[in-house]
């Protein structure tokens, strides 16, 4: 089995819970996650399943979109409302041109500082661990790229947003700085992944709708389909089993990379996606870096 299943986790359930409930029906076959949703976050949960895990990270590039709810007046220490209260400030009367000139002030490329309640680690620990024993590191800020962001207030003190994303930005982090510019402080309430790159969470299904379908019905997106935005060529198969081999000589015939760093796709006589090629600045022409069963892809 292998393609891409998309779960709309619900609030309260980790994402290693969604795998448990879906374990029965997936069995054996390997899975991966197209990055974790928070418990307390619901939403979109792409799930690579078989041979689509070697292909996970080309999919972990994308941009991500959330809509949700922040909580004006109150701090919390996990910047969710699963933490404890901090913290209380007054609401500023506000109205909407207010919090829309906030909403341009974070749009675009920026810095962001992570959360200590984070999966980052440090010296082999995660950084949430060192926050529930009071332990307080530095924190390098990240590069992060805000697309599109609008606020809507919602009196007296929340404001409803709908959000588009780079990977690796904290939606905690940017729900306390709005906050903080607003003239309060803030935490997240309500957080719902809605996309991930061109996936959309209209399509797709709980964990416990999935568990109840047969292997056979599960509704996968296929590799070819999830990658669509790369280059590909096809070569036959004769080609493909030699570089399943390890032979790579025959990436000579491709056409040569648009450019270093360019990713591209190796497609079989029937479309699927049989590996991946990478172009490189110190080393010319294609490299191979992954390779998939073959009609799995």
């Amino acid at each position: 089995m292998t393609g891409i299943l998309l779960v709309d986790k619900p609030e309260a359930m980790t994402s290693a819970g969604v795998i448990r409930v879906l374990r029965p029906v997936l069995g054996r076959t390997k899975v991966g996650h197209l990055g974790t949703l928070d418990p307390f976050a619901s939403g979109l949960l792409p799930l690579c399943l078989g041979e689509a895990t070697k292909v996970a990270r080309y999919l972990l590039l994308e941009r991500k979109e959330y809509a949700g709810t922040i909580r004006l007046g109150v701090a919390t220490d996990t910047l969710d409302h699963t933490g404890a209260a901090i913290e209380r400030c007054p609401v500023p009367q506000l109205d909407q041109a207010t919090v829309d000139a906030v909403a341009v002030r974070f749009t675009g490329r920026q810095r962001q500082v992570p959360p200590m309640y984070s999966a980052l680690k440090r010296g082999g620990v995660p950084l949430y661990k060192l926050a529930r024993r009071g332990i307080q590191v530095d924190r390098a800020p990240r590069d992060i790229d805000v697309a599109a962001l609008e606020l809507r207030l919602v009196p007296p003190d929340r404001l409803e947003f709908a959000l588009a994303c780079s990977k690796g930005t904290y939606v905690r982090v940017l729900a306390a700085d709005i906050g903080r510019t607003l003239g309060t402080l803030a935490h997240l309430e309500r957080l719902r992944r809605t996309a991930v790159g061109p996936f959309r969470l209209n399509d797709a299904r709980t964990p416990d709708l999935l568990a109840s379908l047969p292997l056979g019905q599960l509704p996968l997106v296929p590799v070819r389909a999830a990658l669509a935005g790369y280059r590909a060529f096809v070569l036959p198969e004769l080609d493909l089993d030699r570089l399943r081999r390890g032979q790579q000589d025959r990436l000579g015939v491709l056409p040569p990379p648009a450019q270093a760093g360019e990713t591209a796709l190796l497609l079989d006589e029937a479309g699927h996606v049989a590996g991946v090629v990478e172009s490189e600045t110190a080393r010319p022409g294609w490299h191979l870096v992954r390779v998939l069963a073959a009609g799995l892809g």
